[in-house]
């Protein structure tokens, strides 16, 4: 479930593994892919590129801004070809934070236009569950995602 506040979107959610494992599923574009899109590149170094392929019309890319691994990722995030969330204009910051045996993953995306808070939230509450599914080893099926319509914004 996503907390909303303006342009801002927060979502957390608890998996059954430690950040030391979750960590590459945010780096690796092969790993990545398992829950966030079907194809992904990642340059995983502070400026690296990435792009995310969700489907033939929803691609997500921008830039790593910081690793801390295995701890805290923050990029530079947006949609090719969607003027409202370009690439690189808004920034996501994900943190691992250990408790226990399992980890807090927490995503905090800011820097949205009015009016794509909600959308975005939506979007984060879908696919953070398909990584808490992945860290611990197991399959998250097809993303219903790989056919739906161009974010609008």
């Amino acid at each position: 479930m996503n907390v909303l506040t303006g342009s801002s979107v927060v979502c957390e959610v608890r998996v059954k593994a430690l950040p030391e494992t979750i960590f590459p599923f945010l780096v690796d574009g092969e790993l990545s892919a398992r829950w966030f899109g079907r194809s992904a590149s990642i340059q995983p170094r502070a400026g690296g590129a990435y792009r995310t392929e969700i489907n033939d019309q929803i691609v997500a890319a921008g830039e790593i801004v910081e690793l801390d691994e295995p701890r805290r990722v923050v990029l530079s995030f947006g949609w090719e070809g969607n003027e409202a969330v370009p690439p690189g204009s808004s920034r996501v910051e994900i943190t691992l934070e250990p408790d226990g045996d399992e980890t807090v993953v927490r995503l905090v995306h800011d820097g949205l236009p009015d009016g794509a808070a909600q959308q975005h939230g939506d979007g984060w509450d879908h696919y953070l569950p398909r990584l808490a599914i992945v860290a611990t080893g197991a399959d998250a099926g097809p993303d219903p995602h790989g056919q739906a319509a161009p974010p609008s914004g």
